[in-house]
C-alpha cells in the first residue's frame, strides 16, 4: 500500500468510527448539544492566551488583541448564541396538511459527521464558527486546520483531545496531501474555507462521494464611494479593516471605486487615519505580519507589477519607516491609484494591506464594473442617499452588502455568512448554520381513511372526470 493509500485508509477509519458512534448513540438531545457547545467555549476561554501566543508565533507577529477579539471572543459569541437558541431551532415545524386527519411536519435531523477544512487567517474563528452550527444541529465533526499555522493547529489538536471524546470531535494535522485526502472522504457534509482555486479541487473530490459542500471562497470585494459619501468616513472605515490582520481577511476590501474628483481627499484622509492609528508599524504590537515569506513576496510582486504598468503607488508608512520589512514580514498599507485590469492586483484576491483605487464619472460605471466580474463575498457602499443605497443593493449581487461600513456583517449571528457564485456556496452563522448542517426531513402521518391517497387507486373512470374538471378551473 502506498503512502497516499495508507493516509486515506487511516482517515477513512477515523471517519467510520465517528459515523458508527453517531448511529449507535442515537439522536443527540438538547443537553448533549449544549454541553458540547459549552465545552468548546471553555476550550477557547480557558486557553485564550496560549492560543493567541501560538497564532502570533505562526504569523511571525500577530496583534494579541486581534486574536482575542476576532478568533476567541467572536467564536465564543457564536457558540453561546447557538447554545441559547438551539432548543427552539430543534422543534419540528408543523405545516398545513392537504386533507383532514393528516399530520405533516418537518423534522430537524442531524446530518451525521461533518468535515471542516479551516484556513490560516482566522484559525479559530473559521473552525469554531462552523462548529457552532454543527454541534447545535446534533452532529459530530472532523477538523483539518491549516498547515500554515502549525503551532496553533498542534495546540488545537491537543486541547480538543482534552475537552472532547474522540467520537465527538477529531483534529487531523498535515499538509496539502492530507487536505486532499481529507476532502475525498465520504462525509455527510464538508465545509471548506479558502481560495477559489483550492475550492474547485475540494468540490471535485467531494463530488466523487456526492458529499454536499459549503464553500466560503472570498474573491474581490469592492468598496464603492458615492458622490454624496463622507470621504473621511469611507477612508477611516475602509482602512480600519484593511489594516486589521494586515488585510488578510476573506471579506477585506479588495478594491475601491471613487468619483474622479475625490482621489486627493481620500488619500489625505487615509494619511490622517494612519498618523492617528499607527504612528509606527515596525515595532507596533497592534500591526500584524504577513503569514509567510511566500505570501510576503507575492504581495511585493503585485506592487511592482502595478507600478510597472502605470499605477501610482502611495505607501502609507509612518515617517522615517520603510514601506515593508522582509525580516518582520510587515507591509505598510499602500494605495494604488489609477489601476487597470491588466495589472495582476486586479486579477486575484489580494489578502494583504494593498488597496487599488479606480475612478469613475457616474456611479453606474462602478455598478457595471462589479457586475462584469465574478460575484464577490461582500460589497461595501458609502453614500447618504437612501434611494441610491437601495438602487445599488438591487443592481449588484454579492454574498453580503454593508452600507456605510466594512465587514460589520461578519460578526452578526442573526445574519447568514456566505458567498454567491464564484465567492462560495451556502452560508452559516446562527440559525443559518443550524439549517445548513440539518436535514429537513418531510414527515407525513396519513389519516385513518387514507382519503388523500384514494386518487391513486383504480378504477379511474370517475376520477378521470374529476381530474378534467381541475384543468378547466
Amino acid at each position: 500500500m502506498s503512502d497516499s493509500q495508507q493516509l486515506h485508509s487511516d482517515l477513512l477509519n477515523t471517519l467510520n468510527s465517528l459515523k458508527k458512534a453517531h448511529l449507535e448513540q442515537g439522536l443527540a438531545n438538547v443537553q448533549l448539544r449544549q454541553d458540547r457547545l459549552r465545552r468548546a467555549i471553555a476550550l477557547l476561554s480557558d486557553n485564550r492566551q496560549q492560543l493567541a501566543d501560538a497564532i502570533s508565533h505562526d504569523f511571525g507577529h500577530r496583534s494579541a488583541y486581534q486574536s482575542l477579539l476576532a478568533d476567541v471572543a467572536s467564536s465564543i459569541s457564536a457558540l453561546k448564541y447557538a447554545a441559547e437558541n438551539l432548543e427552539q431551532w430543534m422543534q419540528p415545524e408543523e405545516v398545513s396538511a392537504p386533507a383532514e386527519g393528516m399530520q405533516t411536519f418537518i423534522q430537524q435531523q442531524p446530518l451525521g459527521v461533518i468535515g471542516i477544512i479551516s484556513p490560516w487567517n482566522f484559525p479559530l474563528n473559521l473552525a469554531f464558527g462552523p462548529l457552532a452550527g454543527i454541534f447545535a444541529a446534533g452532529n459530530t465533526a472532523m477538523l483539518k486546520p491549516s498547515e500554515l499555522t502549525p503551532r496553533t493547529s498542534a495546540l488545537l489538536q491537543k486541547l480538543v483531545a482534552q475537552y472532547f471524546k474522540p467520537d465527538e470531535l477529531v483534529v487531523v494535522l498535515g499538509d496539502a496531501d492530507v487536505g486532499q485526502a481529507f476532502s475525498s472522504l465520504p462525509f455527510d457534509h464538508l465545509v471548506f474555507t479558502g481560495s477559489s482555486n483550492v475550492g474547485k479541487h475540494v468540490m471535485r473530490a467531494a463530488s466523487e462521494n456526492l458529499v454536499p459542500v459549503t464553500l466560503e471562497l472570498g474573491g474581490k470585494s469592492p468598496v464603492v464611494v458615492a458622490e454624496d459619501a463622507d470621504i473621511k468616513q469611507a477612508a477611516v472605515r475602509t482602512l480600519s479593516v484593511k489594516t486589521f490582520n494586515a488585510g488578510q481577511i476573506c471579506v477585506s476590501p479588495d478594491y475601491l471605486m471613487l468619483p474622479n474628483t475625490a482621489s486627493d481627499a481620500f488619500v489625505s484622509a487615509c494619511r490622517e487615519f494612519m498618523s492617528k492609528s499607527f504612528a509606527t508599524i515596525a515595532n507596533n504590537p497592534d500591526y500584524t505580519s504577513i503569514i509567510s515569506q511566500r505570501h510576503f513576496e507575492r504581495l511585493l510582486t503585485l506592487l511592482e507589477d502595478a507600478k510597472a504598468k502605470g499605477a501610482t503607488v502611495i505607501a502609507l508608512a509612518p515617517l522615517n519607516e520603510a514601506a515593508f520589512d522582509a525580516k518582520t514580514r510587515k507591509i505598510a498599507p499602500h494605495l494604488l491609484v489609477n489601476v487597470t485590469d491588466e495589472m495582476q492586483i486586479m486579477q486575484e484576491e489580494i489578502f494583504g494591506p494593498l488597496l487599488p483605487i479606480k475612478s469613475y464619472q457616474q456611479v453606474d460605471e462602478a455598478i457595471d464594473y462589479i457586475n462584469a466580474h465574478p460575484r464577490p463575498l461582500a460589497a461595501y457602499y458609502f453614500g447618504k442617499n437612501s434611494a441610491l443605497q437601495h438602487d445599488f443593493a438591487q443592481r449588484t449581487t454579492s454574498g453580503a452588502l454593508v452600507i456605510n461600513d466594512v465587514m460589520t456583517h461578519a460578526s452578526i449571528d442573526t445574519l447568514p455568512f456566505g458567498g454567491v457564485g464564484a465567492s462560495g456556496i451556502g452560508a452559516y452563522h446562527g440559525i443559518h448554520g443550524f439549517k445548513r448542517f440539518t436535514h429537513a426531513k418531510a414527515v407525513v402521518k396519513q389519516s385513518e381513511d387514507g382519503a388523500s391517497n384514494l386518487r391513486l387507486r383504480a378504477p379511474y373512470q370517475q376520477k378521470h372526470k374529476d381530474l378534467s374538471a381541475l384543468f378547466n378551473a
